[in-house]
């Protein structure tokens, strides 16, 4: 059985040949310190952040697109990995896993370690704007330019492909989470309220906007802990606070994309003013954000059906395309037989 495993610093999707995605659970992992054995993993884990006792931590493994606890990743891999039903009696599976497109070699290895680890007969990587790419159901196989912006929990990979491969790309290690503590920073700064970066999100994701038109002003309550008095509070947020306070982290992306186009050449950018930008990841869900781009850069912008998803589907099409893709070094691994 072959799986593709979109190892998110947020969320993990894993697809299974045959069946599509079969599991998308967030990148947490609950760990009693005294013993060392896994208590929870995914959902169930992330409901504890942030309210554990002492002795047990729930902690996310990966920081950044990068694994930040090894140990940890291999607990969690081999959970998901055995949850999606993909270890059956003594047949192991072949292994696919997105990873940034500006990872260092180490940091690659370490992925592919930790999928063999987890019980994978062989694994393979594959950048993650070619996977979204996939995904997303765009044709990068013609000589023709097609660009990506993918906005991750840990990284943003903004990249345009063309024949199948990746001719120019920026990754930048900002995303969701860095939306998050913006959001905590600000609250801090502005209310004297102490919040945690699961209210962050929670904030983020219900009154967050990256483009404030004025008609659609939210209002969202926040509760913490007052930092003059050490008391419960409550406050309202308004989406264009909101705003303000991810505006530092916007500019970085739309930065990102500016880059990436400067060094586009210009047959390629021809095609990308008919085309358009294609937005995949969870970023994309941020209201406004493809406006913003599209604002920034004076070029069509279009998010993805289902943008979440668009990697993980992506790795399960590129399995369809092991031999080709190999061959052509868009996929890089251990390859059958040990080659």
């Amino acid at each position: 059985m072959d799986i593709g495993v979109d190892l998110g610093t947020a969320n993990v999707l894993v697809y299974v040949k045959g069946r599509g995605i079969v599991l998308q659970e967030p990148s947490v992992v609950a760990i009693n310190k005294d013993t060392g054995k896994v208590i929870a993993v995914g959902s169930e884990a992330r409901r504890m952040l942030g309210r554990t006792p002492g002795n047990i931590v729930a902690t996310r493994p990966l920081r950044d697109g990068v694994i930040a606890d090894y140990e940890v990743t291999e607990k969690m891999l081999r959970y998901f990995i055995n949850k999606a039903d993909a270890r059956r009696l003594f047949f192991r599976p072949r292994v696919m896993v997105c990873i940034p497109s500006g990872v260092t070699g180490v940091e690659e290895r370490a992925v592919r370690q930790a999928t063999l680890q987890a019980g994978a007969r062989s694994a393979y990587v594959i950048e993650e704007p070619l996977a979204a790419a996939l995904g997303a159901g765009l044709d990068i196989s013609e000589p023709s330019g097609t660009m990506v912006v993918d906005i991750g929990g840990g990284t943003t990979d903004v990249a345009v492909l063309s024949l199948g491969g990746i001719v120019c790309s920026q990754s930048l290690r900002v995303g969701g989470d860095k939306f998050d503590e913006a959001i905590v920073r600000y609250v801090r700064r502005e209310f004297n309220l102490a919040i945690g970066e699961r209210t962050g999100e929670e904030i983020k994701i219900e009154a967050g906007t990256a483009y404030p038109n004025g008609t659609s002003e939210k209002v969202f309550e926040i509760k913490g802990r007052d930092l003059v008095t050490g008391l419960p509070r409550a406050v309202k947020i308004t989406s264009l606070q909101i705003y303000e306070a991810i505006k530092e982290t916007l500019e970085a992306v739309v930065g990102a994309v500016k880059e990436v186009l400067e060094n586009t050449p210009p047959e390629l950018s021809a095609d990308i003013v008919n085309k358009g930008i294609v937005m995949t990841g969870g970023g994309a869900c941020l209201h406004g954000m493809d406006r913003l781009i599209s604002k920034e850069t004076g070029l069509p912008v279009y998010i993805a059906d289902d943008p979440l998803c668009c990697v993980a589907r992506g790795t399960g099409r590129a399995l369809g395309m092991l031999n080709v893709l190999s061959r052509d070094y868009k996929v890089r691994g251990q390859l059958p037989g040990g080659q």
